[in-house]
């Protein structure tokens, strides 16, 4: 892959070149020249867009794409078209499919599905046999097949032995272990946050005593037993204060929050509408504050979209029986813009990835090159034709959002929104 760049703003603070406008000369996908007005003697391809601005290449902690068993949802070729598409370079993928993802010939299945892409799919493997909570899976296994972590998609592990066993057989291999927090006799069958809006609706709530409960249980059981604990989509501020004061002890405990935690609160279920129905719920406004304030301070390791697809038939229906989940590869970028300055962005974009295994490679002469390409001032409404899911269940649809993505170049691939 030879490319000519020209006049990218780069925004990266690993390179020297950060928040400067370059040229940027790609020859066999490694950067072998960066500067001012460069020329094109070997006329190599050369990429001119509007206010071009490159990053590191984003990082997405958590995905889902159906396949196998739910294509009808997503496929793992199509929702990788959609990341490129989106800006993510690398995704990590759940195991919530059918079958469950938890062998080493499952995570074999998906790396062959997934190879020769721009995007990087990193497989996480199931951390029970079909994430049932019972037994644990061939972790090593999986393990040594390439899953990056071990973790039942938004399926709590109610046994505390369970967990204890997983964090003590994992640290053998530094294998990472991923817990949903919510304690199931706590959360009952509630549908959204418990709080007044649960009650004004005559809607089930659950309450963030079910989230905060579950994760001081699995903090202590970390304590206890050493290895590495991650902890997705957390939604109170109390869980945020409990994270905190487990870093401050040392402990080996990152933990995320989906983007939609971060934009929306409980009030906007007034309509009932489907696409806001997600797990964790959506919060009170002093939960998305102390949230954002926990980004700020490094507390929340990563930020992720938690794209989820579902179809039409598992959302267009009453409230208390939809599914939980939305899209959001697709918004990502453009919501996080509408909170945070481009700069926070786009490191809430790149970070997370050592995390799962990945090296972050910055945009320097001798370097790989694994970038994003993009608009940052662009502002438009998202609807349906901005998605490229098979999908459409999406939280941000008719918000305006801000920035547009005009693709990545990664893996020695070239990969542009027409």
């Amino acid at each position: 892959m030879n490319i000519l760049i020209k006049s990218a703003t780069i925004i990266d603070s690993k390179s020297e070149f950060h928040n400067t406008t370059q040229d940027i000369l790609i020859e066999k996908g490694v950067i072998s020249k960066i500067g001012n007005h460069l020329k094109n003697p070997k006329n190599y391809q050369e990429i001119t867009l509007d206010n071009l601005h490159i990053s590191q290449g984003w990082f997405d902690s958590s995905v889902c794409f159906g396949e196998p068993g739910f294509e009808e949802r997503e496929t793992i070729t199509n929702g990788l078209k959609t990341a490129a598409a989106s800006g993510f370079t690398a995704v990590a993928m759940h195991a919530n499919t059918n079958p469950v993802i938890d062998s080493n010939s499952d995570i074999t299945f998906v790396n062959s599905k997934s190879a020769n892409n721009a995007v990087t799919l990193l497989p996480i493997g199931a951390l029970t046999v079909n994430s049932k909570g019972e037994d644990l899976a061939e972790l090593f296994d999986m393990k040594s097949a390439g899953s990056v972590a071990f973790y039942d998609y938004k399926k709590s592990i109610s046994n505390p032995n369970l967990m204890k066993i997983a964090l003590q057989y994992a640290s053998n291999f530094d294998g990472l272990v991923c817990s949903f927090p919510q304690e199931n006799k706590i959360s009952g069958h509630g549908v959204m946050n418990e709080n007044i809006t649960s009650t004004t609706l005559g809607l089930k709530g659950n309450p963030a005593l079910a989230e905060e409960l579950q994760i001081a249980r699995d903090l202590f059981l970390l304590e206890y037993t050493g290895g590495k604990l991650h902890i997705p989509t957390i939604s109170t501020a109390k869980s945020v204060d409990l994270i905190r004061a487990a870093k401050k002890k040392k402990l080996d405990v990152s933990c995320s929050v989906a983007i939609h935690n971060l934009y929306f609160t409980d009030d906007t279920l007034n309509d009932f509408n489907t696409h806001f129905k997600v797990l964790p719920p959506l919060r009170t406004q002093h939960d998305v504050e102390a949230l954002i304030e926990g980004i700020k301070d490094g507390t929340i390791d990563m930020v992720t979209s938690d794209h989820n697809p579902i179809d039409i038939e598992q959302k267009k229906i009453e409230f208390d029986h939809a599914d939980y989940g939305t899209i959001g590869l697709e918004s990502a970028f453009g919501a996080l813009q509408n909170i945070f300055t481009t700069k926070k962005t786009i490191e809430i974009l790149t970070k997370g990835k050592s995390r799962f295994g990945l090296e972050n490679t910055s945009i320097n002469i001798g370097n790989t090159l694994d970038i994003t390409l993009f608009n940052p001032d662009s502002k438009y409404t998202f609807t349906k034709k901005d998605i490229i899911s098979k999908s459409k269940n999406a939280i941000f649809e008719n918000e305006t959002l801000k920035g547009k993505v005009y693709g990545i170049i990664s893996n020695n691939k070239v990969s542009l929104n027409s």
